[in-house]
């Protein structure tokens, strides 16, 4: 018996255009602003007193960003607005992603949820989250006799 190799697209390929055709529906599809899922690039590191997560976020706004810590989790979201003006026409390629997005992060015992600040700058949101006074590095000097 001979084996005969599968191909999932063989009707595909003797359609007029092929996989071409297919192809391209997909590609168009997925680049219809708010088609696909945006999420934001995060940072997160730690200083000796905080926790630190930064996220690029261009072109949102405070007032569509929400943060809550719930059960040790902190959750981000948001929307990045698609603002199409009617004046504006002939986009050639839309890349940047836009629409709704939400991030959670689960958060170590250590922060101090109740000191938790954050501020949006040049389109880059940092939150600080602080270190419980028990979570901080003391130093203790020995002393040799």
């Amino acid at each position: 018996m001979t084996a005969v190799k599968f191909n999932p697209f063989a009707d595909l390929e003797s359609f007029p255009g092929g996989l071409r055709l297919f192809h391209d529906t997909v590609n168009r599809l997925l680049s219809e602003p708010g088609s696909r899922p945006w999420t934001p690039a995060v940072d997160i590191f730690e200083t000796e007193n905080d926790l630190i997560l930064k996220a690029d976020l261009p072109e949102v706004e405070m007032q569509d960003i929400e943060i809550k810590i719930e059960n040790g989790t902190l959750s981000l979201s948001g929307e990045r607005k698609f603002e199409k003006d009617e004046n504006q026409k002939g986009f050639h390629r839309i890349e940047r992603s836009y629409g709704s997005f939400v991030r959670y992060f689960t958060l170590p015992d250590t922060v101090d949820t109740e000191k938790v600040h954050a501020h949006l700058a040049a389109g880059v949101l940092t939150i600080s989250l602080p270190k419980k006074e028990v979570a901080k590095p003391k130093t203790i000097k020995v002393q040799v006799n």
